[in-house]
């Protein structure tokens, strides 16, 4: 890999003193590099209805670093989706399940991208609509999952869950989660639900406190 695009959540990289960092690197590698700032919170831009394209980057770059956590590269997968372009994270969040780099083996990991030596692996993404009574459609894409919860007065939600057509199962719970293997570690995990191979193609359902003694994840 020549051609990199960093991009860094600068709540996480106050100073960009980790961007700098990494750019300087590249460049005396004879790479070349080019910066996307995200000047937000990850959290402020994933509560927004407006999905952001991916039309200020480049298509001709090899691979994309994401400095930032786990929120950073779901972000950026989303903007992403369409181009198709490799994706690696730099742990500057907390746990980090989905940054492989770690500050202290920075230089020896960008080497390793340099020649070539590391294996893709494809992940799954979700594609997710609200479609409501008044026949509007809100559209979305997720990487790690998609949640259906209660708002406004403390209701159990009851859920009919249809695949292909046909009905899977009834729920009464606080809500349901719809999540990639990618996304098994996050809000999945903590409700209850399995940790699944990240390679793997499936999608599990887990929900949230259910008035049952028996329903668990599918």
């Amino acid at each position: 890999m020549k051609h990199f695009l960093i991009y860094t959540n600068k709540h996480k990289d106050q100073e960009l003193a980790t961007t700098k960092r990494i750019q300087n690197y590249l460049e005396t590698k004879g790479c070349t590099v080019k910066l996307k700032v995200k000047e937000s919170d990850w959290k402020e831009e994933a509560d927004s209805v407006a999905e952001e394209e991916a039309t200020d980057i480049p298509l001709d770059v090899d691979c994309m670093i994401v400095l930032g956590g786990d929120g950073t590269v779901l972000q950026a997968a989303r903007e992403t989706k369409k181009i198709l372009v490799p994706i690696i994270g730099v742990n500057l969040g907390t746990v980090g399940y989905m940054t492989e780099i770690e500050l202290s083996g920075l230089e020896e990991s960008l080497d390793r991208l340099i020649r070539d030596d590391f294996k893709k692996e494809r992940r799954m993404m979700l594609n997710g609509k609200v479609c409501c009574v008044d026949g509007t459609v809100s559209e979305g894409w997720a990487l790690n999952d998609i949640v259906i919860s209660r708002s406004g007065s403390l209701q159990i939600i009851e859920f009919n869950i249809y695949v292909n057509g046909q009905l899977l199962n009834h729920y009464k719970a606080d809500g349901m989660i719809v999540t990639t293997p990618t996304g098994s570690t996050g809000y999945n995990l903590s409700a209850g639900g399995p940790l699944v191979e990240p390679k793997a193609k499936l999608i599990t359902l887990t929900p949230i406190c259910p008035h049952s003694l028996n329903q668990r994840s599918i």
